[in-house]
């Protein structure tokens, strides 16, 4: 078993080609930051739809010249299967990151989500089968567990989908099942939950609800809180979801592909103390927010309390998280008060 220092030592040591799909995206670019500081090979496809520019020029400015070098940008859309064709070619390891979050936007326009997470996402299966890349890596959701009551949340229990979202990320791992047993192409499927931190952004009508809070404390605007605020989420910092990406991609072991993996850290953090972390955070940054918070009705297509088992992940591929939930707010505080 590789332990993910081994890993990044063994990558330095043989270089590989990357694909990260929605590379100018929140994971993405922060995929791209750690391979490139790796001295690997990246080849980046982003639309822009979600993703930013600003992300990549942070990117570069980050990692060393040599390493920029290294980086091949293509502004193209995993809607069109040539763009996938021609961002596959000669590439080792695949990240899919592309596609379109939030539940809300899914249920406001259930066609253009289902456009990019399954017509895109199948798009990408084919351009990377037919390219032979070694690997496909994946982002899968933790919205795939629906209406199924217990916690923590195990891989193989899962429940209806809530939402239009949590049924394309379903397919994609019916998907992905259905590409193994057919043409023998093995993926791993990562279901992200709440992933957090730098370069996630604040703005928008579905930003997430960390950067959306921390970027009203900073302004000190109302924060509204969804229902009573004790629903809870396992935050998961990004490094820790990183960390995860580069050990599917590289596992070697025929035993553990085809799966789906929760990627988490196996904690419930309510909105409630969320909120409160985040106030302290930003307090050790000399930004004092005074303001209570404004509860509001739930929100349609909410789960009410979601926590992962990460035990298959830690046997199977050597995960483990290393960055706790305060800790990554500390981190991430810093990091939006400086932009």
């Amino acid at each position: 078993m590789h332990t993910f220092a081994q890993c990044c030592t063994q990558l330095q040591k043989q270089p590989k080609t990357w694909l990260i799909t929605g590379v100018a995206g929140f994971i993405g670019s922060n995929l791209l930051e750690t391979l490139l500081k790796l001295d690997q090979n990246v080849v980046g496809l982003d639309n822009f739809a979600t993703g930013h520019q600003a992300n990549l020029d942070e990117v570069q400015k980050l990692v060393s010249a040599q390493q920029w070098q290294k980086f091949t940008f293509y502004e193209g859309d995993i809607r069109q299967l040539e763009d996938c064709q021609k961002a596959c070619e000669n590439v080792d390891y695949v990240l899919h990151e592309a596609a379109l979050g939030s539940v809300p936007r899914s249920i406001s326009d259930p066609i253009l989500t289902n456009s990019a997470n399954i017509s895109g996402f199948l798009n990408m299966l084919v351009a990377a089968r037919d390219a032979q890349v070694t690997s496909f890596t994946y982002a899968a959701s933790s919205s795939t567990y629906g209406d199924h009551p217990a916690l923590p949340k195990i891989e193989e229990n899962i429940g209806k989908p809530l939402s239009p979202y949590a049924v394309t990320k379903y397919v994609n791992e019916l998907y992905a099942d259905v590409f193994a047993r057919t043409y023998g192409f093995n993926c791993i499927g990562l279901r992200y939950f709440n992933v957090f931190g730098r370069r996630q952004d604040p703005n928008g009508a579905y930003a997430a609800v960390i950067p959306k809070w921390t970027a009203a404390m900073i302004a000190n605007e109302d924060v509204f809180i969804n229902g009573d605020g004790e629903t809870s989420r396992d935050f998961c910092y990004i490094d820790n979801t990183v960390q995860a990406n580069i050990l599917a991609a590289t596992t070697q072991d025929p035993a553990v592909k085809n799966q789906v993996y929760n990627v988490a850290l196996g904690d419930r953090t309510t909105l409630n103390e969320l909120f409160a972390a985040i106030q302290s955070a930003l307090a050790e940054q000399g930004v004092h927010y005074q303001k209570a918070p404004i509860y509001r009705d739930f929100r349609a297509g909410d789960v009410r309390h979601s926590q992962a088992a990460i035990t298959k992940i830690q046997q199977a591929l050597g995960y483990q998280p290393e960055v706790r939930v305060n800790e990554g707010i500390s981190h991430a505080m810093q990091w939006y008060i400086s932009h």
